[in-house]
C-alpha cells in the first residue's frame, strides 16, 4: 500500500477495500494527530475527534472529488470534528501556562525555528522543551480562528489555498487571518517572557 498514491489508495478504498482504508490511516495518522494535539490543546479531546475524523472519512467516502487531494480534505475534517469539540467544551477554564522559558525574546520564525532544531545536547533539550511549552500555551490562549491558522500554516506546511479550502474562506482572508495571528503570538510571546522576568 505504501507505494500507491493517495488517488490510488483512496479508488480501492472506495471500491470497499479494507486495507485501503487502513493504509490511509497509517498514511496520515501521525500528521492528523499531531494537528490535533496542537489545535485542540486538550488531550481528552485528541482521541477523540481523531476517531471521529476517519470516521467521517469511512462515511464521506462516497462523496469525495477523487480529482482534489485526499490530504486537505483529510484536514478539513478534522478541523470541523475538532471546531465542534471545542464548541462542546467551551467555557471551561483555559489551560493555564506552564514553565516559561528565561531565554531571549524571539521572533515567531527564531521560535520556530529552534523547536524544529535537531540538537540533542541535554541543555538545549531542556531549553527546547521550556519553549515548546510556552509556545503551546501562548497558542492554546488564542483565539480559535487565529488559533487554527497557526497550525494549519507553521506546524503543517499547508499554502494558502489549502488553507482557504480547509477552512472554506477566501485566501484574501487567509493571508490576513494569519499575519493577524503572527501578530498576536508575537504580542503574547513578549508578554509571556516579560512576565516571567519581572
Amino acid at each position: 500500500m505504501n507505494e500507491l498514491t493517495d488517488a490510488e489508495l483512496f479508488s480501492r478504498f472506495a471500491a470497499g477495500e479494507e486495507a485501503a482504508f487502513r493504509g490511509i490511516v497509517n498514511r496520515y495518522k501521525q500528521g492528523l494527530y499531531a494537528f490535533l494535539k496542537r489545535f485542540l490543546n486538550r488531550s481528552d479531546l485528541v482521541e477523540d475527534v481523531f476517531q471521529e475524523t476517519f470516521l467521517q472519512l469511512f462515511i464521506s467516502r462516497d462523496s469525495f472529488d477523487s480529482t482534489r487531494s485526499l490530504r486537505p480534505w483529510l484536514f478539513t475534517i478534522a478541523a470541523n470534528k475538532a471546531r465542534d469539540a471545542l464548541r462542546k467544551q467551551q467555557r471551561t477554564a483555559t489551560a493555564t501556562i506552564g514553565t516559561i522559558t528565561k531565554s531571549e525574546e524571539m521572533s515567531f520564525d527564531e521560535m520556530l525555528d529552534a523547536l524544529t532544531s535537531d540538537s540533542t545536547a541535554p541543555f538545549d533539550e531542556l531549553q527546547r522543551n521550556e519553549a515548546a511549552s510556552l509556545v503551546r500555551a501562548v497558542i492554546a490562549n488564542m483565539p480559535e480562528n487565529l488559533r487554527e491558522i497557526l497550525v494549519l500554516a507553521y506546524f503543517n506546511k499547508f499554502s494558502y489555498k489549502q488553507m482557504a479550502q480547509i477552512l472554506s474562506i477566501p485566501i484574501g482572508t487567509v493571508k490576513s487571518r494569519l499575519h493577524t495571528a503572527v501578530g498576536r503570538f508575537a504580542k503574547d510571546w513578549k508578554a509571556a517572557v516579560g512576565s516571567k522576568r519581572s
